[in-house]
């Protein structure tokens, strides 16, 4: 294809997709399938990395770029946003449309425009002839945050507005918020990863907005609604809902439940309603935002110092509720994780029975102080997750006793122990049942023991009909027990079979890494096998001598030895090298990268990162994933992160994709070569 149709075909493509990210995000009605959209946006990024100057940065594609910042620059708002003021009752209501009144001096029909007040961030997002230029946090209200590189990976945010005309300059205000359900996935990963959860959505929203790496807030389900005009030009509307309907049209979300009103018998109906609601909603709410309909009666009615008289947020009353804590038990997470629960007399809050909340990690208990036979005041965070806010300390009884985290887990026996860094208390027990079906799965991946076949379905069964109970059972599955699957006919109860007899000729670090030990990847495995030899030395190893393996600090160290401390771990160990497995010798191999480290950054356009990876190591190469001054080759594709310019300062050699696949074919035909001679 020439550039001339490629250019054009770029164009259409688009403005296909934008308008199918509109009616996906915006208007929630797709018109075509996943698999459809995927093979546009497949062929609009080949087409774009073939002709590399038609890429711009309104592109579908560039949602994901740019480099982490050191630090976010300041931006100046052209008209302040200044906050509302909040009414908490009916008469606050009544006030507030008597003072507008009273400042008109005239009989005038009044009518309202109502939304859900958002429990979100503030953003202000700024349109110049319909192309985002610039996405700012509220801040002080008269200066925020450039948060432009984040916003861009909002789906919900369209890069170019959809409109043949679009207004010169349209700055548009909003909220960005989680939905509860990606709240709760995020403090899952946060609590997996012995991070701190998030007190709230908001919180989690904010954080996710102000991460100063855009691709980690690219992988949070971040979306926003627009309720507000900044300063605007070229745009004729007469009422704010004429407004919404306009900047809608132009692919800006506003909420589905933003209704006009025209007196406060109708207000108090919308705020009961969405008050009934709420819990059914997919997001936060924490009240009504009620609007003066008319811009020309609400430039007429102004501003005072910090809040607008035009306008003013009804808020919902608070969920909260005393009750008393009879006990705090121990759950055990799928990774390991032992979280305190507790335990207190049935509660109703806000309609709904609650008798149990998570205290999340011991630094959270030991900050509440919370005992079992405390009074504590609960709430419903963010409407829906039960959590405990305060406890009353004055009801608190004499012989009570500060709650600690047990130093072995409630499930298996096994020791539960705190990484340096962490605030989580894991499990280290192999065959922990509470974390038996990621563990299984991770001992079945590619990179591990490679035993194909073994997806999570079948995992999943294996564990939930108790067929197997440890990683080692793997091996001694029968037809019998495969049978027990549900859908599990013989050929394919076969292949299962024939990959676990596979699966035991394997290398000696790859089944170090199966075995799942925190910190050991791939690369310390290699370590471990290298410098050990055998399971044997590695069992009995001491702490300092893994102590003195490169890459091996001691964190990586501590988490190693204690889990060959564990006896229970190195029974399994046993019983799975008992049922045949054999460590294929690893050849010496001497290529060009033979003993030297390596790093990709970017895209690969000739092959998977995980088939370069695999032609390095061939050739006895170190695949690493970060960048250091010990790093002898950065391989570098499309759109590279920041790992370029660090290697760029540290002075490591960097190779182009080119390079690296000429330097492969070059061992290789030398191989061909040697053989034949």
């Amino acid at each position: 294809m020439d550039k001339d149709r490629a250019r054009e075909r770029i164009e259409e493509l688009r403005t296909i997709i934008r308008y199918h990210d509109y009616l996906y995000y915006v208007k929630n009605q797709p018109e075509i399938t996943d698999s459809e959209y995927d093979k546009l946006f497949a062929e609009l990024r080949s087409l774009e990395n073939q002709f590399p100057d038609l890429i711009t940065s309104d592109s579908p594609t560039q949602r994901v770029s740019g480099e982490p910042q050191k630090e976010f620059k300041t931006r100046q708002h052209t008209i302040p946003m200044i906050s509302l003021d909040n009414a908490f009752e009916e008469s606050d209501i009544f006030d507030f449309i008597n003072r507008i009144k009273r400042f008109v001096k005239r009989h005038i029909d009044i009518d309202f425009v109502v939304e859900p007040k958002i429990d979100g961030l503030a953003l202000e997002l700024v349109y110049e002839n319909g192309l985002l230029v610039a996405g700012v946090t509220r801040g002080d209200g008269i200066t925020g945050e450039d948060v432009t590189a984040n916003v861009k990976t909002i789906k919900t945010i369209p890069l170019k507005l959809m409109t043949d005309d679009p207004p010169p300059l349209l700055e548009v205000r909003g909220e960005v918020f989680l939905s509860k359900s990606a709240f709760q996935m995020i403090n899952e990963q946060q609590e997996e990863q012995g991070k701190p959860p998030f007190a709230n959505p908001r919180n989690a929203a904010a954080g996710s907005l102000r991460q100063l790496d855009p691709s980690i807030t690219a992988k949070r389900p971040l979306s926003a609604f627009f309720y507000a005009p900044g300063m605007i030009r070229g745009l004729n509307v007469s009422t704010h809902f004429e407004f919404l309907q306009k900047i809608n049209s132009y692919g800006l979300k506003i909420n589905p439940l933003v209704k006009t009103v025209k007196d406060i018998t109708e207000i108090f109906n919308y705020h009961r309603y969405l008050s009934d609601i709420r819990d059914s909603l997919p997001y936060e709410i924490d009240g009504v935002v009620i609007k003066v309909n008319s811009l020309e009666l609400q430039k007429e009615l102004g501003e005072t110092a910090r809040s607008p008289r035009w306008a003013i947020a009804y808020k919902f009353k608070p969920r909260q509720a005393v009750t008393k804590i009879n006990d705090i038990i121990v759950s055990v997470g799928r990774t390991g994780t032992l979280t305190p629960v507790a335990i207190f007399e049935p509660v109703d809050i806000a309609g709904v029975t609650v008798s149990r909340a998570t205290l999340h990690n011991q630094d959270e208990v030991d900050r509440l102080d919370v005992r079992v036979g405390d009074y504590v005041v609960v709430e419903r965070a963010g409407d829906v997750i039960p959590e405990v806010v305060k406890v009353l300390k004055e009801k608190r009884a004499i012989t009570s006793t500060p709650f600690k985290l047990p130093d072995k887990c409630p499930i298996c026996g096994s020791k539960a122990i705190k990484y340096e860094g962490e605030v989580a208390i894991r499990c280290t027990g192999i065959d922990c049942p509470a974390q038996l079906k990621e563990r299984i799965k991770h001992f079945c991946k590619k990179d591990a023991m490679d035993i194909e076949g073994f997806g999570d379905k079948i995992c999943d069964q294996l564990v939930e009909k108790k067929i197997v109970k440890g990683i080692e059972d793997i091996f001694y599955l029968t037809m019998g027990d495969l049978f027990k699957l549900e859908r599990m006919g013989k050929k394919l109860a076969e292949n299962l079979l024939n990959s676990i007899e596979k699966a035991k000729k394997t290398e000696f670090y790859r089944f170090i890494y199966a075995l799942g030990i925190r910190f050991v990847g791939e690369v310390t495995a290699k370590k471990l096998a290298e410098t050990f030899k055998n399971i044997d030395n590695l069992i009995n190893a001491k702490e300092e001598e893994l102590k003195s393996i490169p890459d091996v600090g001691p964190v990586v160290a501590k988490s190693i030895f204690t889990f060959f401390s564990e006896e229970k771990n190195i029974t399994a160990v046993k019983k799975i090298l008992s049922a045949g497995i054999v460590f294929k010798e690893n050849e010496k191999v001497a290529g060009f990268f033979s003993g030297k480290s390596v790093v990709f950054t970017g895209t690969l356009s000739s092959m998977p990162r995980g088939e370069a990876k695999k032609l390095v190591e061939k050739q006895g190469g170190i695949v690493k994933s970060s960048v250091t001054k010990d790093l002898d080759y950065l391989i570098v594709g499309e759109e590279p992160g920041s790992k370029l310019d660090v290697a760029k300062g540290l002075n490591i050699k960097i190779l182009s994709e080119e390079e690296f696949i000429k330097l492969i074919k070059k061992e290789e035909e030398n191989k061909v070569t040697g053989r034949l001679l």
